[in-house]
Parts: structure tokens; sequence; C-alpha cells
């Protein structure tokens, strides 16, 4: 792991400030943009919460651009395939990136990478965001973020937390809410989202960072209670779990994200066109309802917008990796 030293942080803001390049294309768009199919790069297997949102968004861009958009699905070493194949791709408008917080994650969670998200992409737009929930077994005995801190620190031995993998987002969100919190859990990783729910869910483990989506059937249930979201409004989809920041942790939120990015150098008109077809596409009544209804929040913000939050991400992902002493798996 590579601690975040001033000359790091240094160094980030600088790569994002050179790469506010997409604002000074080095060439210009053809006019019979797009000629050709364009690949859409999704890093995770078919299924998931991030590929559900690309099958929604990609056949409405496609319909838009007069081309077929074809989903690729390059799942690997934390969404670092998908990033280093679009990176190494040319800078046409032919090969998009569904970047995601993996990918902010992994700029200080890998000594090595082979890509740099701030010099070798472009932003073009967030599509969409979703809190972290803050769930625990229902043999835990707290019924609010403040009972739960309660009891963490008056326990002799500590209570077991879960996440989707060592350096993942869950992971982190954990080690920023105990440090924010200021109590002690034991982190029990597994890979992936699907068994340590199943554990959790078991009462193999007592808490963890999931998300609503993947939640609410076990909520509903009476098999999983939701003490708080981690974002500083509540969710509309479930408007009875407060936020951890009400909940006496303020300021604290955690979120997982999703975004489009083209390799660096792509001509500025390309950037224009996807964004503004993109943008249009997220305000659509249907892409809303559809997005929604998965409970992911709507984002649309413009390439330097997304850019300023990538950057920002980066760096508040880089501290946590540091707290907590996560290593690449």
């Amino acid at each position: 792991m590579r601690p975040l030293s001033q000359p790091l942080a240094t160094l980030i803001m600088l790569a994002f400030a050179s790469t506010a390049a997409f604002a000074q294309p080095r060439s210009h768009a053809p006019t019979d943009y797009p000629n050709r199919p364009i690949r859409f790069i999704v890093p995770f297997a078919p299924g998931g919460g991030a590929d559900t949102v690309a099958r929604i968004v990609a056949p409405k861009l496609a319909e838009v651009l007069g081309q077929q958009l074809v989903i690729d699905n390059r799942a690997g070493a934390g969404g670092n395939v998908a990033a280093e194949t679009v990176a190494r791709a040319a800078p046409d408008g032919y090969t998009l990136l569904q970047s995601t917080v993996g990918h902010a994650i992994s700029m200080s969670l890998y000594e090595n990478l082979p890509y740099d998200l701030g010099r070798d992409f472009s932003a073009v737009t967030g599509l969409a965001s979703i809190p972290f929930l803050l769930a625990v077994h229902p043999s835990v005995t707290a019924n609010s973020v403040r009972e739960l801190v309660m009891l963490a620190k008056s326990r002799p031995q500590p209570l077991n937390y879960a996440s989707s993998g060592g350096g993942s987002a869950s992971h982190l969100a954990m080690e920023r809410f105990k440090s924010a919190a200021q109590f002690g859990a034991q982190h029990i990783p597994y890979k992936g989202s699907g068994p340590s729910t199943a554990d959790l869910v078991a009462g193999q483990v007592q808490l963890m960072f999931t998300t609503i989506s993947t939640a609410q059937g076990f909520i509903k249930a009476g098999r999983l209670r939701a003490l708080g979201v981690a974002s500083l409004k509540r969710l509309a989809s479930a408007p009875e779990i407060p936020t951890i920041d009400e909940s006496g942790v303020k300021g604290f939120e955690a979120s997982t994200w999703i975004g489009v990015h083209v390799p660096a150098k792509t001509p500025q008109p390309v950037i224009s066109a996807l964004h503004a077809h993109l943008a249009r596409i997220l305000r659509q009544p249907e892409t809303v309802e559809r997005l929604t209804s998965q409970v992911w929040d709507v984002i649309g913000n413009t390439p330097q917008e997304f850019n300023t939050f990538v950057r920002a991400e980066i760096i508040k992902w880089a501290d946590a990796v540091k707290q907590s002493g996560a290593r690449a798996e």
C-alpha cells in the first residue's frame, strides 16, 4: 500500500489538472461520428447493480447515436481490468468505461496500478449513485446507530463486520465509520457482496455496510435491521431509516457511484456529444423511474463537475486506505 503523503496528494491534483485536457483536445471529432459500433466496458459480471444501470442507459444511447452500443463485461481486479482496457484504447469515442468508486479507491490501494484515473481518462458524466446502508443482524441488541456504537464500546470482544473484500468500498466505508464514531470492530472480508450478505443474514457476522437494494428484502422479512443510511438526506424509498449524520456521526456519508469516462485525448466534440445525449437520457421520466426503482439516485452532471467529484473521491478514499492499512488482494 502506498501511504498518502503530501507529494502523492499533490501529484493526484496535478494529474487531474493536466487532464482538464478534455477541454483542450488535440484533434477534432469526425463529422460522421459515430459511424461504427461503440463498446461500453463494464467492470463487473452481468447481473449486478452496475451492470443493470449500463443496460438501462446503453440502449437509449445507441438509439440516439444511431449505432450499436455493445456492453462488454470485463470483470477482474476490482475493476482494473476494464479500466486498463479503456486506457489503452484509441481516444476516438468508440470505447467507453463505466467508471466506479472502485477505480477511485484503486488509485491508492494498488502500488503498481497500470493506469491513472486522472492522466489516462477524461470524464463524461456521472450516471447514478447509491448510499451505503448500515445493517445489522437481528441478534444485535441495538436499534440505532448510537446504541450500536455504545454496544461496540462496551463489549469485551469486538463485533464482526463483513465486507465484499479487503479494500472494497464497503470495507473502507466501515473503517471510516469506525474512526468517526470511535469504536472497534473486527473485519471479516468476503469475495463479493453475495457471500457477505448471506453470512450477515445467517448471523455469522453482526454488521455490514450494504445497499438498500441488496438488503431491502431481508429488512422487510425481519432478517436484517437497518440502522442508518450513509447519506446526508434520507432515502425517498425508505424515509423511515435515519441518516448516520442525524444519528450523531456528523457529516458522515459514503456511497457507491457509477459514471462514464473515455480515454484521455478523446476530442472535446465527442465528449460534448456523449455528455449531451447521456444528460438528456438521464432526465427522461422512463430512465429516472427505472433507476429509482432500483434505488439509484440519478446524477447527469457536467464533465467538469464529474471530474472535480472524482478527484475529491480519490483523496477521500486514499485517506481511508491509509487508516485501514488495506492492501490489494
